[in-house]
């Protein structure tokens, strides 16, 4: 598999621990699940200490929670410098604080509302954390490119990332790509019509047959998924034939609309990429995260 990562330029991306927020009055902090029933649980941000990539994206007490440390800058072009460049798989250092000179690892990235970069670190590492401290990642991803395969878009995808995910290619000369699970069109939604550099792409819950027909239902935090019909080359959108990968980095959520967000890997409006179900095809497994 010919790439061009010995070409990309590493650059240094910086953020801070974000603090949990809830949306002001009048008529927050209150949602309203897909019943109408109205809910306030955690939701993005800050550091969680008992929810880690290879966790299931489902039955927390919380909406599209973020596993592990999630930050950001408040500043808004220096947030989508951080947003847009940070790659999955990409090496994080803790720089300031009680838990400086830590690593960790890229996981995900959350779109509108919060523009959050989710970083996976032991829950020991956690422990010594506090908001506010400065995360430096080195970010190297933006621009690589499969020789044989110009039609395959990558997205937020580190090269070691890719080296973990590709798996050959298939008779009809497609690249093959290890993935849990696939999810069908019809149950992609929010982040639709938005860009595709950095945020998310929600799973819909609210139709749990749907979801377990789909082999959706038993998704954990970092499971690879595929997106039949969905073209992400600049926005997310509906398009018959086309293929996306993306990865689970955030959890399930009462709302209509939204369920576990999916980062984005690689997209193919062509259909040249081939989802391949195998086992391992979770971060917590590909950089060894567990425990």
């Amino acid at each position: 598999m010919r790439h061009n990562a010995d070409k990309l330029v590493h650059v240094s991306v910086m953020g801070q621990i974000a603090s949990p927020s809830l949306p002001g009055l009048p008529a927050e902090p209150y949602r309203l699940d897909a019943d109408g029933k109205p809910f306030l649980y955690p939701t993005h941000g800050s550091i969680v200490y008992n929810v880690s990539v290879g966790d299931s994206a489902y039955g927390w007490l919380a909406d599209t929670i973020h596993p592990s440390v999630s930050i950001h800058l408040k500043e808004g072009p220096a947030n989508q410098g951080l947003n847009i460049l940070s790659c999955v798989g990409n090496t994080a250092t803790v720089m300031t604080g009680a838990a400086k000179g830590v690593k960790g690892v890229v996981t995900g990235k959350s779109g509108r509302f919060s523009e959050h970069v989710i970083i996976h670190f032991s829950k020991a590492d956690r422990e010594k954390m506090a908001i506010g401290d400065k995360i430096v990642i080195r970010a190297a991803g933006v621009g690589l490119e499969l020789a044989e395969f110009p039609t395959v878009k990558l997205k937020a995808c580190s090269p070691q990332l890719l080296e973990k995910l590709v798996d050959g290619t298939d008779d009809q000369g497609r690249l093959r790509v290890k993935v849990a699970a696939t999810a069908p069109s019809y149950l992609l939604g929010a982040g639709a019509g938005l860009a595709s550099d950095g945020g998310s792409l929600h799973i819909q819950t609210v139709d749990k047959q749907a979801l377990a027909e789909a082999g959706l239902d038993q998704l954990k935090l970092g499971d690879v998924v595929a997106m039949q019909d969905f073209d992400s080359r600049y926005s997310h959108g509906f398009f018959r034939g086309a293929v996306g990968i993306g990865v689970v980095g955030q959890g399930d959520s009462p709302r209509p609309g939204y369920g576990p967000g999916l980062t984005l890997l690689m997209t193919s409006h062509d259909g040249m990429i081939a989802p391949v179900q195998a086992a391992g095809a979770n971060l917590a497994e590909m950089f060894d995260l567990r425990p």
